[in-house]
């Protein structure tokens, strides 16, 4: 342990939420590999539900895909009726993303799949605990969100100053 994470139990906040996530995916992905799933399809899958209609860029940015990628696997999933392009009304050059009907039962899996993983991530918490997880992580979720659509209006603030004593290395996190 740093000698600052011991001064401040927050100062390893940034990794314990990346160990968390990846953890947290690695589980999942567990699971979805006994359906023959990979987590980069179930991620695609989830985004579209809830973006239906969305360009291509945008979902690559939301599933946190390499664009690249994403088209290949796209392209897959359009032969297997995963998911459909449409012609984007405001631009005919421009295609829109839809869910295809196969993705519909695939989808009620990766819920399943989901329920599963956050069972097992959440099963040492008290429903109260569950909650007030929840709610904190959507305000931060919230916070974060607001600074960084911000961003374009005014610079970031400087650091304030490393208290004395204390070494002025800053973890990035």
């Amino acid at each position: 342990m740093s000698p600052a994470s011991q001064l401040d139990p927050l100062s390893d906040f940034g990794f314990l939420l990346k160990d968390v996530t990846r953890l947290y995916a690695r589980n999942f992905e567990r699971h979805a590999a006994a359906l023959g799933l990979t987590l980069a399809r179930c991620r695609v899958l989830s985004h579209l539900r809830r973006n239906e209609g969305v360009c291509q860029a945008r979902l690559a940015d939301l599933s946190e895909t390499d664009p690249m990628t994403l088209g290949r696997l796209l392209i897959r999933m359009e032969i297997e009726g995963l998911v459909e392009r449409r012609e984007d009304p405001d631009d005919r050059r421009a295609h829109r993303l839809v869910l295809g009907e196969a993705a519909r039962p695939l989808l009620a899996q990766i819920d399943r799949l989901a329920l599963r993983a956050r069972t097992d991530a959440l099963g040492g918490l008290v429903e109260t605990e569950r909650t007030a997880l929840a709610a904190i992580l959507q305000k931060i979720r919230a916070d974060l969100d607001g600074l960084l659509q911000a961003r374009h209006q005014r610079p970031p603030a400087a650091l304030p100053p490393a208290p004395e004593g204390v070494e002025s290395k800053r973890s990035p996190c």
